[in-house]
């Protein structure tokens, strides 16, 4: 039985003591290698339980009670557990294992949290808002542009804890790029956790770049030569999927320029300088988000203004022609009524004249108009 299929029955074992029952079922056959799928094929929320010692890997594939108590035995090393979209029954054991605060594993499981850093004793607990960009051939007034996740962090002094929200911002890769650098996973979980913020917010930047080429492809419809026919709707779709990148940007300033300047026990005083370059990028993106609201804003603007300034022409070609019809309409009401007394009734000219007579009328009216631009 794996490791992840172990864990499934944490919730029916208490204490250390069922954990360790687990454990010895886990050592009986090998166990999966869970880095990379967004969930385990086993069914489990366990994506990989990894214990890294002077920023290296430790091999084979210990299970996690066995992990944290050769941590924990030896001082030195950390244990780095991944899990994807958890339920209450699969994080109860974890939670009581690595003693976490109840209301953080309420929060880590439920989802749907604001970014945030927050510490608990000897526990920080970190929220991170993931953002991937929706590829599409072209923008409508439905397209989705900007998908959102999440990423809960549990740092301890011996242990990370990542807890992921969604289909997308898998941390495998993540994994990889550190374990490619022994010296800076040799600092510890703070190094982990400061890898996730700057994986994080460099996919915020990402987004931001994908997300300004929309916005100059719909600027340059709305200012087209038939800009005032552009679809408004696709102008109030970027404004809300912008509002939806802001709202996993913008709160992120406050708890990465805690990490960045705070004193904070499991961050070590080298990590934080890392910190401080997370946060000159994220400013860069909450930068970028402001000015992209400010210039959709404007294009709105200078739609609407482009559709009352076609409405207006509209109209005074319509008050032309109505003018122009008006002549013709004028001289044959008066001919067309019927008295026996009436001015060249019975001339034999006057219906070529008054024809005539209508036509340079309606011509010099249509020339006027012409040359103000009413027509």
């Amino acid at each position: 039985m794996s490791m992840a299929g172990n864990l499934r029955k944490v919730t029916h074992l208490s204490g250390v003591g069922g954990l360790r029952k687990v454990a010895r079922l886990a050592r009986r056959r090998p166990r999966v290698d869970l880095s990379h799928p967004a969930r385990s094929p086993l069914g489990s929320s366990v994506v990989n339980c990894v214990t890294y010692r002077e920023g290296a890997r430790v091999p084979g594939g210990s299970d996690l009670v066995d992990a944290v108590e050769r941590v924990r035995k030896h001082g030195d090393g950390f244990v780095w557990l991944g899990l994807h979209e958890p339920t209450d029954q699969e994080f109860a054991g974890i939670a009581e294992l690595f003693d976490l605060h109840p209301l953080a594993v309420e929060d880590a499981v439920e989802a749907h949290q604001r970014p945030k850093l927050e510490r608990y004793g000897e526990t920080l607990f970190a929220v991170f808002k993931t953002v991937c960009y929706v590829e599409h051939e072209e923008l409508t007034a439905t397209s989705e542009v900007v998908n959102t996740g999440e990423i809960m962090v549990f740092v301890g002094g011996d242990f990370v804890i990542t807890v992921r929200h969604g289909m997308h911002g898998s941390l495998g890769p993540l994994r990889e790029e550190l374990e490619a650098d022994p010296q800076q996973l040799a600092k510890g979980p703070a190094a982990v956790l400061h890898a996730i913020a700057d994986h994080v917010v460099d996919d915020y930047l990402l987004v931001t770049d994908s997300v300004q080429a929309d916005i100059d492809q719909v600027e340059m419809d709305v200012f087209a030569e038939n800009g005032a026919r552009a679809d408004p709707g696709r102008i109030y779709q970027l404004k809300r999927e912008l509002l939806e990148l802001k709202r996993a940007v913008v709160p992120l300033g406050r708890p990465v320029e805690d990490l960045a300047t705070r004193p904070i026990r499991v961050v070590d005083p080298e990590i934080q300088a890392y910190f401080r370059d997370v946060l000159d990028h994220l400013m860069r993106a909450k930068e970028q988000i402001a000015s992209f609201d400010e210039l959709l804003n404007s294009i709105l603007q200078a739609h609407l203004a482009q559709v009352t300034v076609a409405q207006n022409e509209d109209m005074r070609k319509i008050t032309a022609w109505a003018a122009v019809i008006a002549v013709p309409t004028m001289v044959c009401g008066v001919y067309g009524m019927n008295f026996d007394h009436m001015p060249e009734l019975h001339w034999r000219l006057g219906y070529p004249l008054v024809i005539g007579v209508m036509a340079v009328a309606c011509l010099a009216l249509y020339r006027g108009f012409r040359r103000s631009g009413w027509l």
